[in-house]
């Protein structure tokens, strides 16, 4: 009886709000794409990203971080992304642009439903700077909705609201030799109102670290986690704050003769609050064009 009623819960909240259901509930950002030199943009040249993400779910917790029920959320996204880092220089710090779009397959027992599409368009500014022991990155960017969105369906790959993104990082080199590094990425995102509702996602900030040692130049290897927490609550809706954390092992290798950086990182989230809780995977391949 227990369980039937929180499933009944459950999907009062998906049908109140549907996006909580998802990875990122209350950020269009997902947190788990950058990891160990997250914060170091490249030097001036134009490069392809290509992020392929898995996030998987067993769980949806309640405001106490509880287990509610087993969701069985499963999704999976490609997103390419075009850099763009030009010899121009503001304030010092190179300017660049760059632009993505995600393609998203997702798949969630609990409302029986599965939906593969494009999301929502993001495009951003940004301006890096590299010194001796530190690299040093900002950045404003815009989320579109672009993508397929739905008041009933959270497996709809859009998220259906405007979204302003602040990004602030740094890469600290612990070392003359540059071996160790120790990284933070800051973004902090403020929505707009869901078209077709009168609920506003609250505002969010998201900080992606990383710890690393060059084993050698080639091969970086580390740790890796993010902290994603919704700042202010939700407008036209009574709801609660999500928050989750989450850690885990990273590689970085660099193949010369393809000119080619691959990444793969695992992550797993230690907790989460009025979110779903499960595991995050992802494998990024960089290539300067």
């Amino acid at each position: 009886m227990k369980k039937l009623i929180a499933t009944l819960l459950l999907a009062a909240v998906f049908a109140a709000s549907p996006t909580r259901v998802l990875a990122q509930p209350s950020a269009h950002y997902v947190p788990g794409v950058e990891g160990i030199k997250g914060s170091s943009l490249p030097p001036p040249g134009v490069y392809v990203r290509d992020y392929n993400v898995v996030y998987f779910a067993d769980r949806a917790n309640d405001s106490s971080g509880n287990k509610l029920v087993d969701p069985g959320v499963f999704i999976y996204a490609n997103i390419p992304r075009l850099i763009w880092i030009t010899d121009q220089k503001v304030l010092g710090g190179y300017l660049g642009v760059d632009a993505l779009i995600p393609l998203q397959y997702t798949d969630i027992d609990i409302v029986n439903k599965s939906t593969f599409g494009a999301g929502d368009l993001f495009a951003e500014a940004t301006l890096s700077w590299h010194v001796d022991q530190a690299d040093f990155s900002v950045g404003y960017g815009v989320w579109a909705p672009t993508g397929h969105s739905s008041t009933t369906d959270p497996t709809r790959p859009g998220a259906g609201f405007w979204t302003h993104m602040f990004t602030a990082g740094m890469t600290w080199y612990m070392d003359t030799e540059k071996k160790w590094a120790l990284s933070a990425l800051s973004r902090y995102e403020i929505n707009h109102e869901k078209k077709d509702t009168d609920w506003t996602p609250g505002q969010a900030y998201t900080l992606e670290w990383g710890l690393s040692y060059a084993l050698r130049k080639t091969v970086d290897v580390g740790v890796a986690g993010y902290y994603q927490q919704q700042v202010t609550k939700d407008s036209g809706a009574d709801s609660d704050k999500d928050k989750v954390v989450a850690i885990g092992p990273e590689i970085v290798m660099f193949c010369p003769k393809l000119g080619v950086f691959t990444s793969i990182r695992y992550n797993y989230e230690v907790l989460a609050e009025d979110r779903t809780q499960g595991h995050t995977i992802a494998l990024t391949l960089t290539k300067r064009l």
